[in-house]
């Protein structure tokens, strides 16, 4: 819901805090942003040079995650996270956020994909849904967040460091090289670039400090209609991947960073 979140988010075009009036988010300059029926808000404040994942992508997305295939990921966070803020950076469907919140926490879902908006809106009651691009300032005041996740997303060292409050925490999920392996070998999805952990680390360096990391990894066996949905769900989707014919074993395998503000 929006009301809980907004003490903690701002006008994107001043910096002014917001107010709700129905269906409308405003500030004392005057500036007006609509909040779609769906429950998400647009602070997106222009035209966006990209629309992020389609909805057919997300429904997919959605079908695998609720099997419960990544819950080892979403447990590791959610024990992982203080009590405080806390902003998913790229929320998707909501599903990590949502699994992170306890019952009475306030989280905030920032994403560039109005389908996967459209279902963090309903993902938590305590979840308010943001469209907004991550590579430009966020709506969000100066030091509110207790934590903030960025699983599988682009992340924006500068504004990570800025929204993250004093002692607070950043939790980084990549890919390993051993990521869904069979399913690139055999069947064409698109590898992890065996550099990404260190460039990660690269792109946060001037930023925070890393204080830890963890291996997560689960044997996941597939039916065929589970594979193609995974599959469905990436960017290999569009670049030629094909889908197993039957049952198959995949390596879910991610790393899990911890960082801190510097």
């Amino acid at each position: 819901m929006i009301d809980g979140a907004l003490p903690y988010l701002r006008c994107p075009i001043c910096a002014r805090p917001l107010a709700r009036r129905e269906r409308t988010l405003r500030c004392a300059a005057g500036h007006s942003f609509d909040m779609a029926k769906q429950g998400y808000a647009d602070l997106s404040a222009g035209r966006l040079p990209h629309t992020g994942d389609s909805a057919a992508m997300v429904a997919d997305r959605e079908t695998f995650l609720a099997a419960g295939h990544y819950d080892f990921i979403a447990d590791a966070l959610a024990a992982a996270v203080p009590s405080g803020l806390l902003v998913d950076a790229g929320v998707g469907t909501g599903y990590y956020l949502a699994r992170a919140l306890g019952e009475t926490s306030i989280g905030v879902g920032l994403d560039v994909s109005k389908p996967a908006l459209r279902r963090a809106a309903r993902a938590h009651p305590g979840a308010a849904a943001v469209l907004t691009d991550l590579w430009r300032p966020w709506p969000i005041v100066d030091g509110a967040a207790a934590a903030i996740l960025n699983v599988f997303a682009p992340r924006n060292g500068a504004e990570f460091r800025r929204v993250l409050r004093p002692g607070g925490v950043l939790l980084v999920v990549t890919p390993t090289a051993e990521h869904l392996r069979e399913l690139v070998t055999s069947y064409g999805m698109i590898g992890v670039d065996p550099d990404k952990e260190q460039r990660v680390r690269g792109s946060l360096d001037d930023y925070f400090t890393l204080e830890g990391t963890k291996t997560l990894s689960q044997t996941l066996r597939l039916a065929a209609p589970e594979a193609r949905t995974l599959i469905g769900m990436t960017p290999s989707a569009h670049h030629g991947a094909s889908a197993p014919a039957g049952d198959v074993t995949v390596t879910a395998e991610v790393t899990l960073s911890a960082y801190s503000p510097n």
